[in-house]
């Protein structure tokens, strides 16, 4: 019994490995980029603002909020969505949806992560905007297209 846990776990670990893609589809990473600072209220300090439309919007431009340790898996796309509003100031809602879009890292023990889809709303919006988010690069922080900064 205890054996075929052992081998079904390996399979498993196996089987995600291998649907990692070897060659990366993101077009926005910088490694170079600084590590981001935090507010006094612990949102991630953002001072340029995107122009290209496919910032976040698409999973090859995603929005790379870093990572450094299992901490920051969560509490940096927090610090990220925490720093906008909506187009008039709105207070964003926001949930992660869903996850997706395999691609190889060197910031993963297992060689690869996932793009993580969060869900944003506020009040008075018509229809909900999904943003891609990435926790295991580095790039440089925007604010979306149809968003604006917390003040």
């Amino acid at each position: 019994m205890k054996i075929k846990s052992i081998v079904l776990l390996l399979l498993l670990l196996v089987g995600s490995v291998s649907c990692v893609s070897t060659k990366s589809t993101l077009k926005n990473v910088n490694n170079s980029a600084p590590i981001p600072k935090l507010t006094a209220t612990n949102t991630f300090v953002i001072t340029e603002y995107s122009k290209d439309p496919k910032y976040g919007y698409n999973q090859d431009y995603p929005i790379n909020v870093f990572y450094r340790n299992a901490k920051d898996e969560t509490i940096n796309p927090q610090r990220y969505l925490n720093a906008l509003t909506g187009p008039k100031g709105e207070k964003l809602f926001f949930k992660k949806i869903e996850i997706c879009c395999p691609f190889p890292t060197k910031n993963s023990e297992m060689g690869g992560g996932f793009l993580d889809i969060y869900e944003v709303t506020w009040v008075g919006q018509k229809s909900p905007i999904k943003l891609y988010l990435n926790i295991y690069e580095k790039g440089e922080l925007m604010v979306p297209i149809g968003f604006e900064l917390a003040k």
